[in-house]
């Protein structure tokens, strides 16, 4: 019988994710210029990964 594939490991999946983590947009944007320390980190702008 085969594995739901649900319950596969993250490594299996491979699949890239539509939604970043907060940190990861805080990043994203810091590399972009767009953040800088001291801004909010709530209401951030909306970001695509990097393709």
């Amino acid at each position: 019988m085969s594995q739901h594939r649900s319950l596969r490991g993250v490594s299996a999946l491979g699949a890239k994710r539509n939604v970043l983590k907060r940190f990861e947009r805080v990043e994203l944007l810091r590399k972009r210029g767009q953040w800088k320390e001291g801004d909010r980190i709530t209401g951030l702008r909306k970001t695509k990964g990097e393709a």
